[in-house]
């Protein structure tokens, strides 16, 4: 397991998430989209920004628990990759 400051799964679902994300509204969805680009695959959507952003929470969460059981390394945040 990475070592940005976690020492268990527990404290790992409940800490607040470092890594980028990019929020858009998407019209074919009619949502919007969060997305973790540090963690392949990791997005979720919601009728609302701050649900999007709830939601992305969960799978960020989940991303890593399963990263864990499936002896995966996690990434350490490295901040802002984006730029509007």
């Amino acid at each position: 397991m990475s070592s940005f400051g976690i020492n268990s799964l527990g404290n790992l679902m409940n800490a607040e998430p470092r890594y980028e994300i990019i929020i858009y509204w998407s019209d074919d969805d009619h949502a919007f989209i969060a997305e973790v680009p540090e963690l392949p695959g990791c997005a979720a959507d919601g009728p609302t920004y701050e649900a999007a952003v709830a939601n992305v929470k969960t799978v960020i969460a989940e991303w890593m628990e399963m990263a864990q059981e499936l002896g995966r390394a996690i990434p350490e945040p490295r901040g802002r990759l984006m730029y509007a």
